[in-house]
């Protein structure tokens, strides 16, 4: 069974694995406080830290799922069935559980197993560890994700504008070879300048391979897909888009694990709180792609691309000053629901004029 084959199936129906992640989740969660403390009072906060966390990284990852879903509907059904099982493991465990101990065995120097004795038994250090890493995965992150969402505006084969002057520039200069790299060089120097001498080079490294990992992964993605073209006859993404994607979601994850820290050390907690939301983006994704929700909502894609913008900036001005989490949530979410609406009032205004056509 096909995406495409179930489009009639209720929005909440895409929702039902992602409920009993959550009861299962919360669940766990108020086990694991028991376990911890024997209270009441103690089962009570892991519970409402892991349904904080849940909400964090739903919020954060809106645009994420309009991405995927982007994406999704245009590679081959055997690669979208691969993504929406093997991506969620590689999502929840790769990036909420391994992705947090790889940076402690980078950082600190040690073994795996030193790594996640540490995240157990000294849970302070291993957050203060991971706040250490926190310049270099934000400049990583953030130049990674500023190409992604500059590379959907200067298109020249984009032909719909929300923001019409600004995208309309965009696909007019965007036959420039490199336009998109000069940019993000640009506002990477531009923001070092602004750090101690000491972090400057640590920030410019860490984007540079951010800016080539992007590059990387396109030219990845181009070779591993023309395989899959040449077998079907079309342009459907395989392997490449899978490998794409998994890096992107790896990207969105960044913040909210490192934003998890200010909540809870606990690597448990943080997995099981950021596992549920995940679940949230998968099912997201799956209802975006087999309603044609992007098809009918011509503006909705561009407030997610332009969300990716601004989490890029985001995570860059995140090396200079503290941005709380909800800030970068409701920043994305906000400017995706200002698309919805756009979209919706552009729905009813073709409808009129459609209508007193036929008159």
């Amino acid at each position: 069974m096909t995406l495409q084959s179930r489009s009639h199936a209720s929005a909440l129906g895409y929702f039902k694995w992602a409920f009993v992640v959550t009861s299962a989740g919360l669940a766990l969660g108020g086990w694991f406080g028991w376990q911890m403390t024997g209270t009441i009072g103690g089962a009570a906060s892991i519970f409402f830290i892991c349904c904080v966390l849940a909400v964090l990284e739903i919020s954060l990852s809106f645009d994420n799922a309009i991405v995927n879903a982007n994406k999704l509907k245009d590679m081959t059904p055997k690669w979208q069935k691969r993504f929406l099982t093997w991506g969620i493991l590689i999502a929840v465990f790769g990036m909420r559980v391994l992705f947090p101990l790889l940076i402690v065995v980078i950082a600190a120097k040690i073994g795996p197993w030193q790594a996640v004795m540490v995240a157990a038994s000294q849970p302070e250090q291993y957050a203060a560890i991971m706040h250490d890493a926190h310049l270099p995965i934000a400049a990583f992150g953030g130049t990674f994700l500023m190409m992604v969402g500059l590379k959907f505006f200067f298109d020249h084969e984009k032909d719909i504008h929300w923001v019409h002057a600004l995208e309309e520039w965009a696909s007019r200069y965007s036959s420039i070879r490199g336009i998109e790299i000069a940019i993000v060089l640009v506002i990477m120097l531009a923001v070092s300048r602004f750090l101690p001498a000491g972090e400057m080079m640590v920030f410019i490294r860490s984007a540079v391979w951010g800016l080539l990992t992007f590059l990387v992964v396109e030219v990845l993605s181009g070779i591993l897909d023309m395989k899959e073209k040449a077998l079907s006859g079309a342009a459907k993404g395989g392997l490449g888009a899978f490998v794409y994607l998994e890096v992107l979601d790896a990207s969105f994850s960044f913040d909210g694990v490192i934003g998890a820290f200010a909540l809870t050390q606990n690597m448990i907690v943080i997995a099981i709180g950021l596992g549920i939301g995940a679940m949230y983006v998968r099912s997201m994704t799956i209802m975006l792609v087999e309603k044609g929700t992007l098809s009918q909502y011509r503006y909705l894609e561009h407030g997610a691309f332009y969300a990716i913008l601004i989490l890029s900036v985001i995570m860059y001005m995140q090396t200079l000053y503290h941005i709380p989490e909800v800030i970068t949530g409701l920043a994305g979410a906000g400017l995706i629901g200002v698309s919805l609406v756009s979209s919706i009032r552009w729905n009813r205004k073709k409808s009129r004029a459609e209508l007193q056509s036929q008159a």
